[in-house]
């Protein structure tokens, strides 16, 4: 399939241009009438309400590369791939529950902050640490080049130019607006992507009896073995069963209870239960990706196989140039284009937050707002740059989307081992947690080294000790654990009255502590969820 094939109408071009001008101009105006302060900048002056907080913690997290990669996953592999959408479900349920009341009550501006609060600055700085450069590898880099490849297969577009001109116009509204900015973008942004993603997986299903498929029977007939399966046995990926259940909470504690890029929606709501509420939403909106980003892969196989082949990046661009009409691809286009710079806004904005909260104001507590904002936006500026340049080695991965969780197997089992520790165990202390954070990131780096291979051609842990990247962040998260407990066993008990506020008396009290206030008393609606949840686990098993 050539470029030419590919090429942008003139109707789909004004509907791209029509849509990145006013998401530009929302997004600069949205900040109107709030003060130019930190508050106002970082957390929106905590005024986000939580329909908003939930739909742009789902638009921040939903990027080109689950648009693209999880159907290429979906024609690879097949529903096993929505595992990291549903177990995402659950994790945010124990971010309303379990992390939310001590975020909220803390008024905390950043992740680190509160790391700080339960045990030292220490902690606080080398989280700071990795949280930019999870921002900038993973959430910005990836996600740059993943949305500058599919303009290329789609449009014709360079790849270099299509990284411009997608940083441009997200470092406008994000340097200048700040959070508030982006939740407000977020928020469109995160509608105008379902409906995308619902369209291409209608126009696909409608397209079914085309290709000799009428009924169900007939489209189980025509998948592979597995395929319509989320929980495996003998995954050729490494997702079996007991993988996605050891592996994924080490990832999704650390992506959605304690990554700055994600949870600075949830500092900056108007309240507790909008922060509750705002978690439980996102959890919700995570059912729907296994129904409109990876089952039409699955789609994709049944009908275009033979011209897919062997390249399941393929998948996303030839359902569109196949099946969307002119005009409807251009929307479909600006769906994608949301997903990109919401992803992109949030990394962003995030490292701008690290910087001038954990850094700046650490250092010198007495710097005045307009300078914390100024250092901000100036770094914003450097992380995007330094992004665009890494992003053009994305083309070394062959699946983006496996290549950011790879990546975040190895950064993620020290963070989620001091966060959770941290919550559940008073006896962990502020020796133990450094510890643990610089020894789990270097043990992290120097597994990526030899798995990338940076060395050599072998995956020496993948392949050579046939250790998955998930179960790696399951025994990573153990070997943290040990050195955590261990660490704190050895060094001197913190101050009771210093953890009380931050720790719960027991993992029980997340559910026995205060009266059930109602139906809408997030434990109950986090029920309900988690019900909802092992249904359709039930169905789809």
């Amino acid at each position: 399939m050539t470029q030419a094939s590919l090429g942008i109408p003139i109707v789909d071009l004004v509907i791209i241009i029509v849509y990145m001008l006013g998401i530009l101009a929302i997004g600069v105006l949205s900040t109107r009438g709030l003060g130019r302060t930190a508050s106002g900048y970082f957390l929106a002056d905590r005024s986000l309400r939580w329909g908003m907080v939930g739909s742009a913690m789902f638009a921040a997290n939903i990027s080109t590369i689950h648009l693209v990669g999880l159907a290429a996953s979906g024609y690879s592999d097949g529903l096993v791939w929505g595992n990291f959408e549903w177990m995402a479900t659950f994790t945010l349920v124990l971010l309303g529950l379990v992390f939310v009341p001590f975020y909220f009550r803390s008024r905390i501006s950043t992740l680190p902050e509160f790391l700080e609060k339960r045990y030292g600055p220490g902690a606080r700085i080398m989280l700071a640490f990795m949280a930019i450069l999870a921002a900038l590898f993973i959430h910005i880099g990836m996600s740059l080049y993943a949305g500058a490849a599919v303009f290329r297969q789609f449009f014709g577009i360079d790849v270099v130019t299509s990284i411009v001109i997608i940083s441009v116009v997200t470092g406008i509204y994000t340097i200048l607006g700040g959070l508030k900015a982006v939740v407000v973008t977020e928020s469109i942004q995160a509608v105008i992507l379902i409906l995308g993603a619902v369209v291409v997986t209608v126009f696909a299903v409608l397209a079914l009896p085309a290709h000799g498929i009428h009924t169900l029977a007939d489209f189980k007939a025509a998948v592979k073995p597995d395929q319509l399966s989320m929980l495996q046995t003998r995954s050729a990926s490494g997702l079996n069963w007991y993988a996605i259940f050891l592996g994924y909470p080490i990832l999704g504690i650390w992506y959605w209870c304690t990554d700055q890029t994600i949870v600075q929606r949830v500092l900056g709501s108007r309240t507790e239960k909008d922060a509750q509420y705002g978690a439980l939403f996102a959890g919700l909106l995570k059912v729907l990706p296994v129904f409109i980003l990876v089952l039409p892969g699955v789609l994709g196989y049944v009908l275009f196989r033979d011209v897919i082949g062997a390249d399941a990046n393929q998948t996303l661009p030839v359902l569109l140039v196949r099946l969307i009409p002119t005009g409807l691809k251009g929307i479909i286009a600006a769906g994608l284009l949301a997903a990109l710079m919401s992803t992109i806004a949030a990394a962003l904005n995030s490292s701008a937050t690290l910087v001038a909260v954990d850094i700046v104001k650490r250092i010198k507590p007495e710097t005045p707002d307009r300078i914390q904002i100024r250092v901000g936006q100036i770094f914003a500026v450097l992380v995007m740059l330094l992004a665009m340049a890494w992003s053009t080695q994305g083309g070394r991965y062959s699946s983006i989307f496996e290549a950011i969780n790879t990546i975040a197997s190895y950064l993620a089992p020290p963070i989620t081992t001091v966060f959770l520790w941290g919550v559940f165990w008073k006896r962990g202390t502020r020796q133990a947690a450094l510890t643990t954070l610089v020894a789990g990131f270097l043990l992290g780096v120097v597994s990526f080294l030899i798995d990338l291979p940076v060395f050599g051609t072998e995956k020496v842990i993948t392949h050579g000790l046939g250790i998955p990247f998930m179960m790696q962040a399951w025994w990573m998260f153990c070997l943290c654990s040990v050195l955590f407990v261990a660490v704190s066993l050895l060094t001197p008990r913190p101050d009771p009255e210093k953890v009380a506020a931050l720790t719960w008396r027991s993992p029980a009290a997340v559910l026995t502590h205060g009266r059930i206030q109602g139906w809408g008393d997030p434990r109950i609606l986090a029920g309900g969820l988690l019900t909802i949840l092992a249904v359709m686990y039930f169905i789809f098993h």
